[in-house]
Protein backbone atom coordinates (compact mmCIF):
# COMPACT_ATOMS: atom_id res chain seq x y z
CA UNK A 1 0.00 0.00 0.00
CA UNK A 2 1.52 3.37 -1.52
CA UNK A 3 1.21 6.65 0.68
CA UNK A 4 1.34 10.05 -1.05
CA UNK A 5 5.00 10.43 -2.54
CA UNK A 6 5.65 7.02 -3.42
CA UNK A 7 6.99 5.82 -0.20
CA UNK A 8 5.40 2.47 1.35
CA UNK A 9 3.99 2.70 4.86
CA UNK A 10 5.55 0.39 7.68
CA UNK A 11 3.36 -2.07 9.62
CA UNK A 12 3.35 0.09 12.14
CA UNK A 13 1.93 2.86 10.42
CA UNK A 14 -1.36 1.15 9.61
CA UNK A 15 -1.92 -1.31 13.20
CA UNK A 16 -4.10 -0.29 15.12
CA UNK A 17 -3.09 -1.47 18.99
CA UNK A 18 0.13 -2.77 19.02
CA UNK A 19 2.05 -5.31 21.20
CA UNK A 20 4.74 -4.16 23.78
CA UNK A 21 7.66 -5.99 23.56
CA UNK A 22 6.80 -7.73 26.95
CA UNK A 23 3.37 -9.02 25.28
CA UNK A 24 5.05 -10.20 22.03
CA UNK A 25 7.74 -12.05 24.30
CA UNK A 26 5.15 -13.88 26.75
CA UNK A 27 2.80 -14.61 22.93
CA UNK A 28 6.02 -15.87 21.60
CA UNK A 29 6.54 -17.90 24.68
CA UNK A 30 3.32 -19.53 24.09
CA UNK A 31 3.47 -20.02 20.24
CA UNK A 32 7.09 -21.82 20.82
CA UNK A 33 5.60 -24.44 23.25
CA UNK A 34 2.35 -25.31 21.58
CA UNK A 35 4.71 -25.56 18.52
CA UNK A 36 6.44 -28.01 21.10
CA UNK A 37 3.65 -29.86 22.03
CA UNK A 38 2.52 -30.80 18.73
CA UNK A 39 6.04 -31.80 17.65
CA UNK A 40 6.43 -34.41 20.38
CA UNK A 41 2.76 -35.38 20.15
CA UNK A 42 4.02 -36.35 16.38
CA UNK A 43 6.63 -38.12 17.60
CA UNK A 44 4.88 -39.80 20.45
CA UNK A 45 1.81 -40.59 17.93
CA UNK A 46 4.71 -42.22 15.60
CA UNK A 47 6.31 -43.98 18.32
CA UNK A 48 3.63 -45.49 21.38
CA UNK A 49 3.16 -49.41 21.01
CA UNK A 50 1.36 -51.67 23.02
CA UNK A 51 -2.43 -52.49 24.36
CA UNK A 52 -4.82 -50.04 23.25
CA UNK A 53 -2.24 -48.50 21.06
CA UNK A 54 -4.63 -47.40 18.16
CA UNK A 55 -6.83 -45.48 20.39
CA UNK A 56 -3.96 -43.42 22.15
CA UNK A 57 -2.70 -43.09 18.52
CA UNK A 58 -5.67 -41.43 17.10
CA UNK A 59 -6.24 -39.12 20.60
CA UNK A 60 -2.37 -38.29 20.10
CA UNK A 61 -3.69 -37.09 16.31
CA UNK A 62 -6.64 -34.80 17.91
CA UNK A 63 -3.61 -33.20 20.70
CA UNK A 64 -1.48 -32.56 17.92
CA UNK A 65 -3.83 -31.15 15.90
CA UNK A 66 -5.18 -28.95 18.80
CA UNK A 67 -1.65 -27.52 19.49
CA UNK A 68 -0.84 -26.84 15.70
CA UNK A 69 -3.80 -24.96 15.45
CA UNK A 70 -3.55 -23.29 18.28
CA UNK A 71 -0.09 -22.05 17.95
CA UNK A 72 -1.24 -20.86 14.60
CA UNK A 73 -4.13 -18.76 16.32
CA UNK A 74 -1.73 -17.35 18.39
CA UNK A 75 1.19 -16.25 15.99
CA UNK A 76 -1.43 -14.93 13.82
CA UNK A 77 -2.83 -13.00 16.64
CA UNK A 78 1.05 -11.86 16.95
CA UNK A 79 0.94 -10.51 13.63
CA UNK A 80 -2.17 -8.55 14.35
CA UNK A 81 -0.45 -6.77 17.00
CA UNK A 82 2.31 -5.81 14.77
CA UNK A 83 4.62 -8.60 16.33
CA UNK A 84 6.84 -10.88 14.73
CA UNK A 85 6.38 -14.76 16.23
CA UNK A 86 8.89 -17.15 15.56
CA UNK A 87 8.38 -20.67 14.82
CA UNK A 88 11.69 -22.07 13.44
CA UNK A 89 12.95 -25.32 14.40
CA UNK A 90 16.49 -23.56 16.28
CA UNK A 91 14.20 -20.97 18.09
CA UNK A 92 11.76 -23.61 19.29
CA UNK A 93 14.18 -26.14 20.39
CA UNK A 94 16.17 -23.64 22.01
CA UNK A 95 13.28 -21.81 24.17
CA UNK A 96 10.83 -24.47 24.95
CA UNK A 97 10.00 -24.87 28.55
CA UNK A 98 8.66 -28.40 27.57
CA UNK A 99 11.14 -31.64 28.75
CA UNK A 100 12.71 -33.31 25.95
CA UNK A 101 10.64 -36.52 24.72
CA UNK A 102 13.07 -39.47 24.30
CA UNK A 103 13.96 -40.93 21.10
CA UNK A 104 12.40 -44.76 19.93
CA UNK A 105 9.17 -46.83 20.60
CA UNK A 106 7.54 -46.05 24.42
CA UNK A 107 4.63 -48.22 25.88
CA UNK A 108 1.15 -47.02 25.97
CA UNK A 109 1.31 -46.08 29.86
CA UNK A 110 4.62 -44.67 29.61
CA UNK A 111 3.30 -42.19 26.77
CA UNK A 112 0.29 -41.43 28.78
CA UNK A 113 2.12 -39.85 31.19
CA UNK A 114 5.06 -38.15 29.24
CA UNK A 115 2.25 -36.45 27.30
CA UNK A 116 -0.06 -35.61 30.03
CA UNK A 117 3.27 -34.06 31.66
CA UNK A 118 3.82 -31.59 28.20
CA UNK A 119 0.20 -30.90 28.11
CA UNK A 120 0.38 -29.65 31.84
CA UNK A 121 3.43 -28.09 31.24
CA UNK A 122 1.82 -25.96 28.39
CA UNK A 123 -0.65 -25.00 30.19
CA UNK A 124 1.92 -23.79 32.99
CA UNK A 125 3.20 -21.64 30.30
CA UNK A 126 -0.31 -20.10 29.07
CA UNK A 127 -1.29 -19.91 33.08
CA UNK A 128 1.92 -18.33 33.78
CA UNK A 129 1.50 -15.81 31.62
CA UNK A 130 -1.92 -15.25 31.16
CA UNK A 131 -2.35 -12.10 33.67
CA UNK A 132 0.29 -10.85 31.83
CA UNK A 133 -1.26 -10.97 28.19
CA UNK A 134 -4.67 -9.38 30.03
CA UNK A 135 -2.97 -6.63 31.54
CA UNK A 136 -2.08 -5.41 28.56
CA UNK A 137 -4.80 -7.26 25.77
CA UNK A 138 -8.10 -8.65 27.41
CA UNK A 139 -8.79 -9.63 23.98
CA UNK A 140 -5.95 -12.33 23.75
CA UNK A 141 -6.74 -13.31 26.68
CA UNK A 142 -9.96 -14.55 25.49
CA UNK A 143 -7.97 -16.65 22.93
CA UNK A 144 -6.21 -18.11 25.96
CA UNK A 145 -8.89 -19.15 28.02
CA UNK A 146 -9.71 -21.52 24.95
CA UNK A 147 -6.38 -23.29 24.60
CA UNK A 148 -6.16 -23.47 28.17
CA UNK A 149 -9.64 -25.18 28.35
CA UNK A 150 -8.31 -27.48 25.17
CA UNK A 151 -5.37 -28.47 26.62
CA UNK A 152 -6.38 -29.26 30.34
CA UNK A 153 -9.34 -31.49 28.79
CA UNK A 154 -6.94 -33.38 26.35
CA UNK A 155 -4.68 -34.00 29.88
CA UNK A 156 -7.46 -35.40 31.56
CA UNK A 157 -8.83 -37.84 29.08
CA UNK A 158 -5.28 -38.65 28.51
CA UNK A 159 -4.17 -39.47 32.05
CA UNK A 160 -7.20 -41.44 32.65
CA UNK A 161 -5.76 -44.36 30.16
CA UNK A 162 -3.28 -44.79 33.69
CA UNK A 163 -6.24 -43.94 36.16
CA UNK A 164 -7.85 -46.23 37.95
CA UNK A 165 -11.25 -46.03 40.43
Amino acid sequence: MAASGGSRRSESDVAGFTASPQLAQALQQIVVDLVELHLQGKQAHWNVVGHNFRDLHLQLDQIVDDARESADTIAERMRALAAVPDGRSETVAATTTLPAFPAGEASVSAVVDLITARLRATVDTLRTLHDQVDGEDPSTADLLHAIIDSLEKHAWMVSAENRSA
